[in-house]
């Protein structure tokens, strides 16, 4: 099948990886079509995980479906019969009939996939890393410049996650540079699970560790992934109103529990806190579409939503956040990095013959077929 997407008009810079719920399919439903050039988002689907995806996703974007969660590959052939433009995630542990069915989705589509490679639960070496990915191009019939490489960390959340992790991400890059990946992108969730256990009535900052670690990697050419505002851990449910507010480096965590108070007192009272802080961005209500609602909620212009909603609003601005931050002139490019494969000799010749290995550099987007992400 041919998508009617007709390719994007600029790079990715952002791969967050994202549930298929509504608060964050509601968020990116929100993003103009600017933002939505520069984002491709891995959505995980599970059971129960609607898979309405045309209707509630903006035009121009396109989207990365992890089906790892589910028992078959039904979902992601469903989608590509409704004409959404995505690209299947692959596993590096997926059995070869998932396999093949994904190389077939992928070939026939937009021309690409995503491997994800995860580092807490993938245990590989560089010869294991080559050997699972070699059989993944067996199995597809892609080749590495049709594929991005996700390293997805997992979870960082403190100072000794992130020294345990930057070294790791360093050696799978080195390994990367042994093939000619589509592109390369480092992802981690630094929002912890257990939010319930914090001070409630006022703004409490955390790190972003996952911005961290990326800082840290700046110069190896690698995109940049987190797991939006929710953990890479599922924790207990949050049984207050709450906000999860992106700033530089950090989130600040609203809880807010005044005692006797009506639902949309508390939800206002909490978006006054929010729009008066000194991280508030300087465009206001204009920054995202999730900051146009805290401020409506501020006013008292509108209800006040639901859990659901607040999660929303929160992603809306942290895609916006991050989009901003990254297309600032002070970030790093994400730019391909000169390697040599392992099909070039020591001279900087090719060697004869087709091999996987053998391209100098990571190659612009588009790989093999052309088209743009």
């Amino acid at each position: 099948m041919v998508s009617a997407h007709t390719g994007r008009t600029a790079e990715p810079v952002y791969r967050p990886i994202l549930t298929a719920g509504r608060s964050e399919l509601e968020a990116l439903g929100h993003l103009d079509t600017d933002a939505a050039a520069l984002v491709v988002p891995i959505l995980t689907l599970t059971d129960g995980d609607s898979v309405d995806l045309p209707r509630r996703l903006p035009a121009g974007l396109t989207v990365a479906v992890d089906l790892a969660g589910l028992p078959g590959t039904g979902p992601l052939l469903g989608l590509l019969r409704q004409g959404v433009p995505l690209v299947p995630v692959i596993g590096f542990a997926e059995r070869d009939d998932r396999l093949v069915a994904q190389g077939a989705a992928a070939r026939s589509h937009l021309g690409w996939a995503v491997l994800r490679l995860r580092l807490r639960v993938d245990p590989y070496g560089p010869d294991a890393a080559t050997g699972a990915a070699e059989r993944i191009w067996r199995r597809t019939g892609l080749m590495p410049e049709q594929c991005d490489l996700l390293l997805d960390v997992g979870e960082v959340c403190c100072a000794a996650d992130l020294r345990t992790a930057e070294p790791r991400v360093r050696r799978l890059v080195d390994w990367a540079r042994r093939h000619a990946w589509r592109s390369v992108t480092v992802a981690a969730g630094a929002m912890p699970p257990a939010l319930p256990g914090l001070p409630d009535g006022e703004p409490v900052r955390l790190a972003r560790w996952d911005w961290l670690l990326w800082q840290k990697l700046t110069g190896l050419g690698l995109g940049y992934g987190d797991y939006g505002i929710r953990s890479a851990t599922p924790g207990p449910p949050e049984r207050l109103p709450a906000m999860r507010y992106t700033a530089d480096e950090a989130w600040w965590i609203y809880r807010w529990s005044r005692r006797g108070g009506r639902g949309d007192d508390r939800v206002a009272e909490l978006c006054r806190a929010v729009v008066s802080a000194s991280h508030w961005p300087a465009a206001g209500a204009g920054f995202s579409w999730g900051d146009h609602e805290i401020v409506r909620r501020a006013r008292g212009a509108a209800g006040a939503g639901s859990a659901t909603s607040w999660a929303a609003w929160g992603t809306s601005h942290h895609l916006a956040h991050v989009l901003a931050t990254l297309r600032q002139p002070g970030v790093p490019p994400v730019r391909p990095t000169p390697h040599r494969g392992r099909s070039e000799r020591a001279d900087g010749h090719r060697a004869r013959g087709p091999h996987h290995g053998g391209r100098p550099g990571w190659p612009p987007r588009g790989g093999q077929s052309g088209r743009s992400g």
